[in-house]
């Protein structure tokens, strides 16, 4: 869990445009970041296995 100190730092607007990060917007975590969902891995994985994240289904073959 990021702190608030950190969230605040992360949606200023950088010097540089490398320097910018995307957090999860459940979490905070910045690590493992999907951009079309906009969660890291854990909070998708979870909320795709209860059936939150429309047209998403877990593969088996």
């Amino acid at each position: 869990m990021a702190t608030k100190g950190q969230i605040a730092k992360s949606k200023r607007i950088p010097k540089f445009s490398t320097r910018l990060v995307r957090r999860c917007w459940n979490c905070g975590r910045k690590r493992a970041f999907m951009r079309k969902f906009g969660l890291c891995r854990i909070c998708f994985r979870e909320m795709a296995n209860d059936g939150k994240l429309p047209g998403v289904r877990k593969s088996s073959w």
